[in-house]
């Protein structure tokens, strides 16, 4: 071969390779959370996020979305636009960064993710029926404020009552005590999770029991400890000693293990599952939506060892445990993925009795967590 066809081969394939141009579909309507009246930032049917800054001062400015960074173009009035790749249906958040200082959007309300209160996007799903605000009986969500002798503080929760629980003064409700994750706080489920969405809808179409729900925050510190923490057991005191005595004396709740539910995202279904195990006399619906409590290691589990080796008879679990429920996205990060695969091979290996769920198309977001939810509340207390 001689160098004009070695040339044209080279070009050829270097043509072959080029990804074509890509073309962005001109579609794009505001944010289903933006702050009211804001046009940016908006969403396309592709599921690409644009957002728009006045910023004219500033050299560069991008998007941060999904650990993701975009560049954004600035027009003749200072401007910045722009937008990214097609992202992943559900809740996201997200913050741009304008030369090197990453700030919350101006047009989007926030919300408290990612250890900070920041900017949100929700790329529309199919599915979104399922958590949309209808024209049915509205339970109410309630601020609780208790001081926690457990960490010498005030502390909050959020609580949901069915709109039916104003209305018979002499019934008792089951409860569901319903955790976030890492990052997150008690405003998570009510917010970003659309918690009481969910059972307004499944209850109004009689798929769900009508249930208190209890919002609390995952993190406590010790009295005498320097730094909140990511462990359950702090917080375990906290639940255990004050979260459940307290609702149970302020509501009207069924206060025995057989109405007794808990359930925790990512950090708060490690907590789930270790406090729940450990007080089985106190729960006996338990659910982890991804996550378990080998969170977040991967390998086989030693069942001997793993949590005092609680798991090691199954028969006994399966009297007591009315529902173990596990949920997880389809296309979650490692090592999500891993640790709930190993966690239910020992499940299954010990003969523990468990239901799965995969949500499809999803990420360890809050639209797996919300599909997680409306499969676990159908489930409960029947």
């Amino acid at each position: 071969m001689n160098i004009k066809h070695i040339f044209i081969a080279f070009v050829a394939a270097a043509f072959c390779q080029m990804a074509p141009a890509q073309t962005v579909v001109e579609d794009f309507k505001p944010s289903s959370v933006n702050q009211p009246g804001k046009m940016f930032p908006q969403v396309n049917s592709e599921g690409r996020v644009r957002v728009s800054i006045p910023a004219p001062n500033a050299q560069k400015v991008q998007l941060d979305i999904g650990g993701v960074k975009y560049d954004l173009k600035k027009d003749d009035k200072g401007v910045w636009t722009g937008e990214s790749a097609p992202q992943v249906e559900g809740f996201h958040y997200y913050q741009l960064n304008v030369d090197g200082a990453s700030v919350p959007d101006p047009g989007s309300l926030y919300f408290y993710g990612a250890s900070r209160w920041g900017s949100a996007i929700e790329i529309p799903a199919p599915d979104q029926d399922f958590y949309a605000q209808k024209d049915v009986p509205h339970g109410l969500v309630s601020q609780k404020m208790y001081f926690s002798k457990v960490t010498n503080s005030w502390r909050r929760c959020f609580v949901y009552t069915p709109a039916e629980y104003d209305k018979n003064p002499s019934k008792r409700y089951p409860v569901l005590y319903l955790q976030h994750g890492s990052g997150e706080d008690e405003t998570g489920w009510p917010t970003q999770g659309k918690a009481n969405l969910i059972l307004d809808n499944l209850i109004a179409a009689k798929k769900a029991v009508p249930m208190i729900i209890v919002m609390d925050n995952g993190y406590a510190t010790k009295a005498n400890a320097s730094a909140p923490s990511k462990s359950a057991f702090p917080f375990e005191e906290v639940m255990i000693n004050e979260i459940i005595p307290m609702i149970d004396a302020s509501f009207r709740t069924l206060s025995d293990r057989e109405h007794r539910a808990m359930a925790g995202l990512s950090m708060g279904a490690n907590q789930t599952i270790t406090i729940t195990m450990n007080n089985l006399d106190k729960f006996s619906y338990i659910a982890g939506f991804s996550g378990t409590s080998n969170y977040p290691r991967t390998e086989a589990i030693d069942v001997e060892k793993f949590m005092g080796g609680k798991f090691k008879d199954g028969a006994a679990l399966n009297k007591q445990i009315k529902l173990f429920w596990l949920g997880l996205g389809t296309v979650e990060p490692a090592p999500f993925p891993g640790s709930v695969k190993a966690f239910r091979n020992m499940l299954e290996k010990q003969g523990v009795k468990y239901t799965y769920y995969e949500s499809q198309g999803t990420a360890h977001e809050w639209l797996t967590w919300r599909r997680d939810l409306n499969q676990f509340a159908a489930l409960l207390f029947k």
